[in-house]
């Protein structure tokens, strides 16, 4: 059986930061995949499934309700990892374009003080599995320690 593609990255020399993992096409339309790693591969403990449940309700809801990308946003979801998120929009980007957005996206998760979007047993399947003190704390880490001083080598996988 063929690697699928995000095996193919060495992990080993991956660092947080905003990736292109892939583009699909279909017909005319280009959908881009973006690995947004938030934690060391292999390196660092990964994140809790509390607090990356909590991101991908927080992240999704203000992605979904984003002036600009609020149509081009196809999914916002976690890796099954738990290193880091995928988010797929719609459009021929690349990580450069998103910087902006991933840390807009990211403040608003900072700085989140409201009951956490579909929170409720109606709304989520699991919605006891929230944390949003450590996914305060951690879209912090992300903007401190990767987004505020990101450079070209947070923005291109490792050879």
């Amino acid at each position: 059986m063929q690697k699928i593609a995000s095996f193919t990255i060495d992990h080993i020399k991956l660092q947080p930061g905003i990736y292109v993992s892939r583009k699909d096409y279909l017909g005319a339309e280009v959908i881009t995949t973006f690995d947004l790693r938030m934690t060391s591969p292999n390196e660092e403990p990964v994140m809790n499934t509390a607090e990356v449940h909590t991101i991908e309700h927080i992240g999704a809801t203000f992605l979904r309700n984003h002036p600009k990308f609020k149509d081009q946003t196809i999914y916002f979801g976690p890796m099954g990892c738990r290193t880091g998120f995928y988010l797929l929009l719609s459009g021929d980007y690349e990580s450069k374009d998103i910087v902006g957005l991933v840390t807009e996206m990211y403040e608003f998760i900072r700085d989140f003080k409201d009951d956490v979007p579909g929170a409720s047993p109606k709304d989520c399947g699991n919605y006891l599995d929230l944390n949003l003190g450590m996914a305060n704390y951690l879209a912090k880490k992300y903007l401190d320690n990767v987004l505020y001083s990101i450079d070209e080598t947070r923005l291109i996988y490792p050879d």
